[in-house]
């Protein structure tokens, strides 16, 4: 170990922010949301950021994983050898660690170390993880979500916005409304947009069996959809099977799941046509890779789900990442208020950052004017 490189500290910290309006999905409606952040400074003062979401409510909970699992587990150890680092974490908090918000707290710290080694190599965090895209990576503008008073004509004029920025691909909510309810909105959305923009539907686990999805994919399958995302619960992999054989509809899934043991079972059972995993929540961007090449080892593609600050490095330093979901406003990803730097756009297209590590830092103003505690 090198003397540089040793753990100085790690800390956390919970930051909550509003909503503007009130937002829907097809099963809760969205008031704030919680964001659990960590930083990891080493002996020679550098330091890396890492984050996730924490929940509608109870992010405090990923918060105090990272303060009493894993920050007095690594404290003095050498930040460099990240691998090591994360076995120590799972195996030290594998009762509470496998999934949810422990797995997250492992996660967050985890971005965090790669973060800073990147930025002590002064590379960009997706050259660091060996490149593969030069100068942008695809991405497709994530919005639709249903808000009271939300008319199909405005989310139509919502969606053609987006195409109107440059973007060839964009994502809708559904599976709130009845089927001929969610028809309407679908249609008007594909009359807004056009035949040859990418239409992704979204249904955050809207049904509980295969009848009930079915109808709703006879409905859908008209409007010429690109994927249909979590039609059912997360654990449910057997359902999702179930449909992918049922539709022409390519399933998609993975965004909560944690682990490369799930997300390979998704892929042995057919379950999904491509995965949502997100670095954030899987555990990390150590484990994001490995399930990548898990992945391509079945051709099978990953479109991270949202954090596009963060995934923007990922899928642009492995053959296999697809889209980058990207949200053009801090209405609903309103963690952008935290951070003190946007990512540029063009033609569709996120631009990868040039400066080292992720390319951001944590606005602090920001974070205290959110924060429910503070750094410990």
């Amino acid at each position: 170990m090198t003397g540089s490189s040793t753990i100085r500290s790690i800390e956390a910290r919970t930051i909550r922010v509003p909503l503007d309006v009130p937002t829907s999905f097809s099963t809760r409606q969205v008031h704030h949301r919680d964001y659990a952040i960590a930083r990891v400074t080493t002996e020679d003062g550098a330091r890396g950021i890492g984050f996730c979401y924490g929940g509608s409510d109870a992010g405090s909970i990923v918060t105090k994983a990272v303060r009493e699992l894993f920050a007095p587990l690594l404290k003095s150890a050498d930040a460099t050898c990240v691998e090591g680092l994360w076995d120590r974490m799972y195996s030290a908090g594998i009762i509470q660690a496998r999934t949810g918000s422990a797995m997250r707290a492992i996660s967050i710290v985890d971005i965090a170390l790669w973060d800073r080694n990147a930025r002590v190599a002064g590379m960009p965090l997706h050259r660091f993880l060996g490149g593969f895209h030069e100068e942008s990576v695809p991405a497709y503008a994530s919005g639709g979500y249903y808000l009271d008073g939300k008319s199909p004509q405005a989310l139509g004029e919502e969606l053609a916005s987006y195409v109107a920025m440059g973007f060839k691909a964009v994502k809708m909510k559904v599976g709130r409304l009845d089927p001929s309810g969610e028809e309407a909105r679908i249609a008007a959305a594909r009359e807004a947009i056009g035949p040859d923009v990418l239409l992704m539907l979204d249904a955050n686990n809207a049904w509980r069996d295969l009848p009930t999805a079915l109808r709703y994919m006879d409905r859908y399958e008209a409007y010429d959809p690109y994927w249909i995302e979590e039609p059912f619960s997360p654990d449910d992999i057997a359902n999702h099977a179930r449909l992918a054989r049922r539709t022409r509809i390519p399933v998609a899934t993975g965004e909560i799941e944690a682990g490369r043991w799930r997300f390979k079972e998704l892929l042995d059972q057919e379950a999904a046509a491509i995965l949502q995993t997100d670095a954030a929540v899987c555990g990390g961007i150590s484990e994001y890779r490995r399930i990548g090449a898990t992945a391509a080892s079945y051709g099978v593609n990953l479109c991270p789900h949202w954090f596009h600050d963060l995934h923007v490095h990922l899928v642009g330093s492995a053959p296999n990442g697809q889209f980058v979901e990207y949200f053009p406003d801090d209405q609903v990803l309103n963690f952008r208020r935290l951070i003190d730097r946007q990512l540029e756009t063009r033609a569709g297209r996120l631009l990868l950052p040039a400066d080292p590590g992720l390319g951001f830092n944590f606005d602090e103003e920001a974070l205290n004017a959110f924060a429910l505690d503070d750094w410990a």
